[in-house]
């Protein structure tokens, strides 16, 4: 018996129809999963837990409060940066040939930014909703930890449409620019801007 190499190779299983759609339900329900279980572990998490008080202060800051303000200002400009640059490459705006690496790096920025912000506000004040605008941020920031959670995930996933990962974004910008509302903005305008 001889072969042929350069016969046609058959692919197993043909291509078809199937082969072209999406990752389906499954690939969707993962991200979301895990989603909802960051976004209530960290509630559970802040709500079980007794507030310590305070977590970290960093020298030529007066207070706790002020450096995790201008942190969360910095994480929304870099959040800034990261809308633009998504702008930039679905071709909405005109940008450099670099504008993946913009996005990319602005947004590790901000999360990075962003995490100890998120681990004071849990460990030394917990979930809190004395009044509304600490529920909501107590709300949102969970929630915001979850969708971009959702995100990371969903950038990993094939064929997805085209709308998904920018409506998962703009959750998270949402998300981020109302938790940077109620808190850093509302200590800029309560206590002044202020180091």
């Amino acid at each position: 018996m001889t072969v042929d190499p350069n016969a046609a190779t058959q692919s197993f299983p043909p291509p078809g129809p199937a082969a072209s759609r999406g990752p389906g339900a499954v690939g969707y329900l993962v991200p979301a999963l895990a989603a909802g279980a960051v976004a209530v572990g960290l509630g559970v998490y802040g709500n079980v837990h007794d507030p310590e008080g305070t977590a970290f202060n960093l020298a030529g800051f007066s207070s706790t409060s002020a450096v995790k303000s201008w942190m969360a200002t910095a994480a929304m400009g870099f959040a800034v940066v990261q809308l633009v640059s998504a702008l930039m490459l679905y071709g909405r705006l005109p940008g450099p040939s670099w504008s993946g690496v913009l996005h990319r790096w602005s947004g590790r920025i901000a999360f990075l930014v962003a995490v100890p912000v998120a681990v004071h506000c849990l460990y030394a004040l917990g979930y809190q909703t004395y009044e509304p605008r600490v529920l909501w941020h107590s709300l949102l920031g969970c929630f915001f930890f979850g969708a971009f959670s959702a995100k990371m995930l969903l950038l990993r996933a094939e064929r997805l449409p085209g709308w998904l990962l920018p409506v998962v974004g703009g959750l998270v910008l949402s998300a981020l620019t109302v938790i940077w509302l109620t808190s850093a903005l509302w200590f800029f305008r309560t206590f002044g801007v202020t180091t």
